[in-house]
């Protein structure tokens, strides 16, 4: 037998991109055969807003201000201590969530976190679930982490998380559950009351099964809600298993940084040896010392965002649009996304006739929903405004 210098799952993976990548590839081709003006592109939630232009102050006086061999040399594995105390302080201002430095763990992005913490806490035969739609990326990361993904389906009126399906399709060997809100890709904030039950679900199953469920609360978009709405509660507040993994890279448009953190909540049961076990997961998978400048940026910028009202503008403009043309929209109260119901019940077949008006949409099957598409509308103000008669002809294409 010939030898593989390669696992076959990973040769998959390199193989099928997401359909988001894909989308924003050919994007980019057809911006080269037409011109970029012409090309509106809505697949990746890459955020359009500058970084606060705190953030360059801090930058440009670390450079200036800091011995070059400290500023980008080895932070601790777990990330700077100052570092850390800086955000647990911000967590507890904001929460009084009771975090210390000793309960963070500084990561490259939300990615990582995730992985981080997934692969600290499953094991071969665990279970994870979510709710959809989900970020598509979710069972790539369970599924390298040797679990299986069990995906809750969509409540498809309100898009809050659909408890009676989770209430069925819960088991002894659920280990953990995501949660995303704001939600990618439907730019939902799920309710108070919707999650106070959820977290009373998971109570009452870690009392009859005897054993914990990890509740991991993905937080990239948290600061990112509009029409004076709040992310409520901050969920080690409900929930004591609870990991809160987050990102700055939409907060702080930071993409591009890498830069993120794991809390695990002080009142988790078991919290140093869990910790330890992020600490172990961390350094198995190569994601110790997150980049040190990056670390030294946010801990000055914490609780800082960009300029969020853009994207409030741009939700706005599309959704009341998109509305009057005679597409269902969902309401997004948060993130920067739009989720809209394909006007045929294929979603790729729909985005397909999209690009015929250069209209580069996401189909939903992915996210684990039939029949919807996601628009990405952290892009410029403009581009949405040129978009909008193409949508309109698109509509008028299924009448």
């Amino acid at each position: 037998m010939a030898f593989q210098p390669y696992q076959a799952s990973m040769l998959a993976l390199g193989q099928a991109p997401s359909v988001i990548r894909e989308t924003f590839e050919y994007g980019n081709r057809r911006a080269q055969e037409i011109g970029r003006e012409n090309v509106f592109d809505f697949s990746l939630g890459n955020p359009s807003v500058p970084a606060p232009e705190s953030v360059h102050d801090t930058m440009r006086r670390l450079m200036d201000e800091t011995a070059s061999v400290l500023l980008h040399g080895y932070t601790s594995a777990v990330g700077a201590e100052p570092v850390r105390k800086a955000i647990a302080d911000d967590i507890n201002k904001r929460f009084g969530a009771g975090i210390s430095a000793a309960d963070l763990y500084m990561t490259c992005g939300a990615a990582a976190s995730l992985t981080v913490t997934l692969h600290a806490i499953l094991c071969p035969g665990d279970t994870c679930m979510t709710f959809a739609p989900f970020f598509p990326e979710y069972r790539v990361f369970v599924e390298a982490a040797g679990a299986k993904l069990t995906v809750v389906p969509a409540d498809l009126d309100s898009f809050q998380m659909n408890l009676p399906a989770l209430e069925q399709l819960i088991t002894p060997e659920t280990k953990a559950i995501i949660v995303n809100t704001p939600n990618n890709p439907t730019g939902v904030v799920f309710t108070e009351e919707n999650l106070r039950k959820f977290c009373d679900i998971l109570r009452a199953k870690e009392a009859e099964y005897g054993h914990p469920i990890y509740l991991i609360a993905d937080e990239p978009y948290r600061e990112l809600v509009y029409d004076d709405k709040t992310v409520v509660p901050y969920l080690p507040n409900l929930y004591d298993n609870t990991f809160v993994c987050y990102s700055f890279s939409k907060s702080l448009s930071l993409p591009g940084d890498r830069i993120g953190y794991i809390v695990v909540s002080p009142k988790m049961q078991d919290n140093r040896s869990v910790y330890a076990a992020v600490c172990g997961s961390g350094r198995a998978l190569g994601f110790v010392c997150a980049p040190s400048l990056a670390q030294r940026v946010v801990a000055e910028n914490v609780g800082k965002t960009s300029d969020l009202s853009v994207y409030r503008r741009n939700r706005d403009l599309l959704y009341n649009a998109l509305s009057e043309y005679g597409y269902r929209c969902i309401y997004p109260d948060g993130a920067f996304y739009l989720w809209v119901q394909a006007l045929e019940p294929d979603a790729n077949a729909f985005c397909q006739k999209a690009r015929d008006f250069e209209l580069l949409l996401v189909p939903s099957d992915s996210f684990g929903c039939e029949g919807f598409i996601r628009i990405a509308y952290c892009v410029t103000t403009e581009m949405i405004e040129r978009s909008l008669p193409a949508f309109k002809k698109l509509a008028e294409a299924y009448r």
